[in-house]
């Protein structure tokens, strides 16, 4: 499967690695902020919030960039920034660092529509899952190694942690700089819509798609936040925590780029919405056995579904952007799951707190609902087919 890959993406994969084992700066950053720079715990929260709010503003504004001036060339900008940044960090006073941390997260942000947009255009339409299964892949099997690394950084060093990630996000962008194709710009027809909101606006598909990726990921990211508390509460430790985060990455490497290939040819709308559906019976497994090997069983069958839905979505979301807004495509599919990530741990949280036994039901129920409503849309789904077309769409 990998050998079969153009040898771009096989140098984007290893420099995926590099890099993806390297970002550490964000997962030590307020730990950083307290041990290290001595600042109290509510000022590092601050500047965490800070780089958090970049994070979401670079989602957002990273396709739209892409789509101007060139996925290629706007990825290797949000790298470059954020490889200074993580080096200018730990040089940087206390006053400038919550800006400094806006800055980062707003590069950092900038990467994830780039990415998929990049990978998207230069692939072909049918191997586009594939290709986007792989990135994924990599960047996971990198996750699994980074942790440890930066915890052995951190006693020894802790301003290391953000030397090494600008030096792994330098080894990406000589990758991406070197490697990677920078396809022409797709030409804008008369029926182009004239920005993502008009687009999004005649394009309930893409609609549907967007409101079910945020409640299934909303759903999906309970695995970071109550899963945690549901483990300490039945009286484990936290490395078997650790251990459950650890599986659902080696699954992903292992098996995703394999399924990913498998199921090119298959409906996506289909495989999105049975990979909801997979997501909704893992959470109520666990809601029907809330215990230690519960969660470990419920954690497979919830990877198994996102293996199916994410790579697959985000190859949708791409086959559906009219010519010229691929990135920005990206960027309001990668703002759809950042909104997940933001309301998860807000309503997660809240409803264990009053209802602990409730969390896991709903989660099911809503993913299998948005499952639900995902798959009735492939009744309208070919309605206007021949005028997206026209307009520029694969």
């Amino acid at each position: 499967m990998l050998r079969s890959a153009p040898r771009w993406l096989q140098v984007l994969l290893v420099g995926q690695v590099v890099n993806a084992a390297g970002s550490l700066a964000w997962l030590y950053l307020t730990l950083y902020l307290v041990d290290d720079r001595g600042m109290a715990a509510g000022a590092a929260g601050a500047v965490t919030a800070a780089y958090g709010v970049g994070v979401i503003g670079g989602n957002l504004a990273g396709g739209s960039l892409g789509d101007r001036y060139g996925h290629k060339g706007a990825l290797v900008a949000s790298l470059g920034a954020w490889a200074v940044a993580c080096a200018a960090f730990p040089l940087a006073p206390t006053a400038v660092l919550a800006p400094l941390a806006l800055l980062s997260g707003a590069a950092g942000g900038c990467g994830r529509p780039l990415m998929g947009a990049l990978v998207a255009t230069g692939l072909p339409p049918d191997r586009r899952r594939e290709g986007i299964a792989l990135s994924r892949a990599a960047a996971n099997l990198g996750t699994v190694l980074g942790p440890p690394l930066g915890g052995l950084l951190a006693v020894t060093r802790f301003d290391l942690v953000f030397v090494v990630d600008a030096a792994t996000s330098a080894v990406l962008l000589v990758a991406v700089a070197r490697w990677c194709p920078a396809p022409g710009r797709q030409p804008v027809l008369a029926q182009t819509p004239r920005s993502v909101l008009h687009a999004l606006r005649a394009d309930p598909r893409m609609v549907t798609l967007l409101l079910t990726v945020f409640a299934v990921d909303t759903t999906y990211r309970l695995l970071y936040t109550v899963l945690p508390l549901l483990l300490t509460d039945r009286g484990a430790r936290p490395l078997v925590y650790g251990l459950t985060v650890s599986l659902n990455c080696v699954v992903i490497v292992a098996l995703e780029p394999r399924i990913a290939r498998r199921l090119a040819h298959r409906d996506a709308v289909r495989v999105i919405a049975t990979g909801y559906a997979v997501v909704g019976l893992g959470w109520l497994l666990l809601g029907a056995a809330p215990v230690v090997l519960g969660a470990f069983a419920a954690v497979l069958v919830v990877t198994a579904g996102e293996m199916l839905y994410k790579p697959t979505a985000t190859a949708r979301a791409a086959d559906l952007a009219p010519a010229g807004m691929t990135g920005r495509y990206q960027s309001a599919y990668a703002a759809a799951s950042l909104g997940g990530m933001l309301l998860s741990p807000l309503l997660g949280t809240a409803l264990y707190a009053a209802a602990p036994r409730l969390v896991w039901p709903a989660a099911g129920l809503l993913s299998l609902l948005a499952a639900g409503a995902l798959a009735r849309s492939c009744v309208t789904r070919d309605a206007v087919g021949p005028a997206q077309h026209s307009a520029g769409r694969p």
